[in-house]
């Protein structure tokens, strides 16, 4: 192990040009902090606990002892994020032609309401299919086609339509052909339906289409959720933000004497039109809510170059999770080991290969690590920094984010999620070419993954963001090691109280991926031209809009 980090610590050392100085990076270091923030003195680590309070007063107290200064103008490691806790007690039911067609919360369907008052209720609103529920100009393409669903329930699935060329073959060119877009996440398809003012939207679930278990959706959902506190709050939302079980829509759309799979197989089209379900939707959300005083917690690394050290690297990673569940027999604490207190460990491993860098190779720009609250509860810490953030976004020159980290052994490749997105990609290829690795593109992008962690808010306003993964080709293991590890995890352990750190976890291939993190920020910090959305790129306008400012 000391050999391979050192062999490691010489590759980022021949990049900066002075293997004696060297930062050290250390998966020793790595597995001992996440070890730490996943035990169960953190309690879960969730916003608004005794564990959040443990969790930032930990990574403040590492900062500190790495020897970076507050991130914050106002001389503070904190930045305030003022939540809503609510908790949601929910009924729903259908009736069609005076029969009614119950659902078991839970066994068959999840109801949070987002909006921020003590009760929600919808009666005898119409229940109609969207399809997939998006209005896409640049696909041509809009499921609900000038209906009026203002007080209705709309239903409608998952993930993005799978629209075929001539070929047979889904096309690259409408909504991402394989890759996931934003019109497949769930975010997009409560919101269209909030401007749409529809009463509740409820989508059905699909394992391979969601990309995770219905278990996944109760463990983050039927607890208490956050929102961003609003002046307005109703904040425009639906008023149920629910999901049904397949077979909980199955179930509907058969006493509506309807065959689910033929109307799923309609939506796949340009041409399909909304479908009235001929029932009525009754629902009521009992909402118990609470202010959270929330926190990011930041530091920096001033930059060395008196002209570029008011411009900005901002490295993200979440230190939050789901905290403790008093209703579960046995364990009841969601560790979050994987998710996130190993992308935390990475981030401060970061820090303090950065704050070791002799005084001669320091960045030229300055370094933002930005840990961030609520990202279980929608990317709400991010979300918040990007419409408050403490540097100009005008100055913010990329974002770095780190969820996760590869707990395993070395890899002669990396992903990166959203590949050929900007030109920060090139670094990255550059950078793992360095290292001996090939840059590929993520294995999975049906999952929609760049839309599900934190990186993705700073896109959504403009700035050019970055989500590389640890690569799925292991040093010494079979080929399939990966996706099993990952089905494995995924199965068994993502969003369960078994996210635990495993006897198997060293680390080694985190530190080499910390190694490559390290000199990807500092090509970006040092060099004469900022990152840019490549051409097409859907987040290019709102960065050219802001610079033109």
């Amino acid at each position: 192990m000391k050999h391979r980090l050192f062999l490691l610590t010489l590759a980022c050392a021949a990049s900066l040009g002075a293997a004696e100085t060297a930062p050290a990076i250390s998966a020793a270091s790595i597995l001992a902090r996440t070890k730490v923030l996943a035990s169960d003195e953190f309690e879960g680590r969730a916003p608004g606990t005794p564990g959040e309070e443990k969790t930032v007063a930990y990574i403040i107290e590492e900062f500190k002892k790495i020897g970076l200064p507050p991130g914050n103008p106002d001389g503070t490691y904190l930045q305030n994020v003022p939540l809503v806790g609510i908790s949601s007690t929910p009924t729903l039911s259908f009736v069609r032609d005076g029969v009614t067609i119950p659902m078991e919360h839970i066994n068959e369907y999840i109801g949070p309401s987002s909006r921020q008052v003590p009760h929600v209720e919808g009666k005898d609103t119409d229940v109609v299919f969207v399809g997939y529920g998006i209005v896409a100009p640049e696909y041509g393409w809009d499921d609900y086609k000038g209906l009026d669903v203002r007080g209705k329930t709309v239903v409608m699935l998952i993930n993005d339509p799978p629209v075929t060329g001539a070929d047979g073959q889904l096309d690259p060119a409408v909504f991402g052909g394989k890759a996931m877009t934003y019109y497949g996440r769930w975010t997009y398809k409560y919101e269209i339906a909030g401007k749409q003012g529809a009463a509740a939207c409820l989508i059905v679930h699909e394992t391979a289409a969601a990309a995770y278990p219905f278990a996944v959706l109760i463990g983050s959902n039927t607890r208490e959720n956050f929102e961003i506190s609003a002046t307005d709050l109703n904040a425009g939302n639906v008023g149920m933000q629910g999901w049904l079980t397949l077979d909980a829509a199955r179930k509907l759309f058969t006493a509506c004497g309807l065959d689910y799979d033929i109307a799923k197989k309609a939506a796949a089209g340009r041409d399909f039109r909304p479908l009235s379900l001929g029932a009525k939707a009754s629902f009521n959300v009992k909402n118990v809510l609470r202010n959270v005083a929330s926190k990011n917690v930041v530091a920096l690394l001033p930059g060395s170059d008196p002209k570029l050290k008011d411009e900005f690297v901002v490295y993200s990673s979440h230190w939050d999770h789901l905290g403790r569940n008093p209703n579960l027999p046995g364990d009841q604490i969601y560790n979050g080991a994987a998710d996130n207190a190993a992308g935390v460990a990475v981030l401060l491993e970061l820090a303090q290969a950065y704050q070791a860098l002799p005084a001669a190779q320091r960045p030229k720009r300055s370094i933002l690590f930005l840990s961030v609250t609520a990202e279980e509860k929608g990317l709400l810490g991010s979300r918040y920094y990007a419409q408050e953030p403490l540097y100009p976004l005008t100055q913010t020159v990329a974002n770095i984010n780190m969820d996760g980290a590869n707990q395993f052994g070395p890899t002669s490749d990396m992903a990166t999620v959203g590949f050929g997105a900007s030109t920060i990609d090139d670094i990255g290829i550059a950078v793992a070419a360095s290292q001996g690795r090939v840059m590929k593109p993520e294995a999975h992008p049906e999952n929609g993954s760049y839309y599900r962690s934190d990186h993705f808010e700073f896109a959504k306003v403009g700035v050019p963001s970055y989500y590389p993964k640890n690569g799925r080709t292991y040093i010494g293991q079979p080929a399939d090691f990966a996706e099993k590890q990952v089905k494995e995890y995924i199965a068994n352990r993502y969003h369960k109280v078994s996210d635990e750190v495993q006897p198997d976890w060293t680390f080694a291939g985190a530190a080499q991926d910390t190694a490559f993190l390290l000199e990807v920020g500092l090509r970006i910090a040092n060099g004469d031209a900022w990152p840019e959305w490549k051409p097409g790129n859907e987040f290019k306008a709102r960065r050219d809009a802001m610079l033109r400012k």
